[in-house]
Parts: structure tokens; sequence; C-alpha cells
């Protein structure tokens, strides 16, 4: 099956689609020993491609765990020249890793990176519904009525919002911590789905996907995926 040169590099694991459009229309790329400068150019499993004089290979998978710390974005760079989830990853030495779904700015907790594509459409498309929990800190004390309220859902810029499971994890004098489930994730899920109910966030910690817990992994740390963690998906 053809496909195009940028995605086949991607699908290699080499670089993401964004960065090998960029490589190939500089002329740092070449197709069964021609010069390729459109990225769409179709190739096929048996296409020899080198890149910067260097046959381009399958890479070895990769599948990291990241506690990303609260505000850094989930993107490769940013126009801004706001930090980045990358800072997290910028003296270890890595090859290419693309995050696995995203937590926007102001959110904590378990990222997952990857190299490998296939595995990170197994865990982001909705059709798997992948269980996700999160300590969520809200700003007022919340009651079992809320907790019902919040797996009934709600409606929210045309979309569905409700969580797959919710509790209370303790109270203080003013503010809950909850635990909140969801089988998929819409952009800003739980914030909307709370800010439809008069709650706001004071902090937001994915803790688990799927059967991966968070634990104790400092922030802005990151651990390899062991075999058997990273074959769940």
């Amino acid at each position: 099956m053809a496909v195009g040169l940028a995605r086949r590099l991607s699908k290699l694991g080499i670089c993401s689609r964004s960065e090998a459009t960029r490589r190939i229309s500089e002329g740092r790329v070449f197709a069964d020993r021609k010069l390729v400068t459109d990225p769409e150019f179709p190739t096929q499993d048996h296409t020899e491609i080198l890149m910067d004089g260097v046959v381009v290979t399958r890479a070895d998978s990769l599948y990291l765990m990241l506690n990303k710390p609260r505000g850094l974005i989930t993107t490769a760079s940013d126009e801004h020249a706001r930090g980045t989830v990358y800072d997290c990853l910028r003296d270890l030495n890595l090859p290419w890793v693309a995050p696995v779904g995203r937590l926007d700015k102001a959110s904590e907790g378990l990222l997952l990176l990857s190299n490998d594509p296939q595995w990170a459409a197994r865990i982001t498309d909705p059709v798997h519904a992948i269980l996700k929990r999160y300590h969520v800190q809200i700003d007022q004390l919340a009651s079992e009525a809320l907790i019902e309220r919040l797996c009934i859902g709600a409606q929210g810029d045309g979309e569905d919002l409700r969580a797959r499971g919710a509790s209370i994890v303790r109270s203080g004098q003013r503010n809950t911590w909850l635990e909140i489930e969801l089988d998929e994730g819409r952009n800003r899920h739980i914030r909307r789905l709370l800010e439809h109910f008069g709650i706001g966030v004071l902090r937001l910690i994915r803790i688990s996907i799927g059967s991966l817990e968070l634990g104790d992994l400092a922030k802005g740390e990151t651990r390899h995926l062991s075999a058997s963690e990273s074959a769940q998906f």
C-alpha cells in the first residue's frame, strides 16, 4: 500500500510528520536514490529511503512515562516561547518521541510519550475506551449529589460531558479532592464538566492510564515502561 513519504518517516518512528515534511522540503531525503521534495510522494514498504545520506530503518520502539509538571504545554515547540514537556527530556539523549494524547498547561501528572504511532493510536482511539483516573481539587466542598451529577453528565458546547466514575477522596474546610474517571478524552473534559456546575478547579492530576499508575515518579521525571507495561495497549 502506498504511503506518503512524510507519513512513512513518521510511522517508522524517525520524527514527527511535520518535522519529516520540513526535512523533505529542505531536500534532505531521497527515495530509491531519487531526491524527493514532495512530502506526499508515494512510497511502498520496500522503498529505500535515505535522510542526510543515511539509510532510514525503523527506530527501536521507545515507551516513556512522564510526570508532567503544571505550567508546561504538551507540544514540541511554542510560538510564544512557553515551556513545553520536551524541557523535561532535554538532557536525556533520547530519540524523537511524541506525546500520547495531551494534558493542558494547568494540568499535571501521567503523560505517555513514544515513537510508535500505532501504539499511541490504540491508546487515544475512543473506541478502546481506556480508563483514565484523575485527582481533582475543587474550590468548594463536594456532596454525594454532586458526584451523582458528574456521572449523569451535562452538555458543553454541544458535547456530552460525563464522568465514568467519581468519588470524594478527602475534604478540607473549603475545598475537596475528587477522584474522577474518564473513558474518553474530550478537550478540557473535566474542567468543562465542573464549570457547568459552577465549580472551579484548583489542581488536576492524572494518576493512571489503564493499569499504568503514576506512583511515586517525581515531578518532571521520566521512566521507561517495561515490556509488560507497554504490551497492555
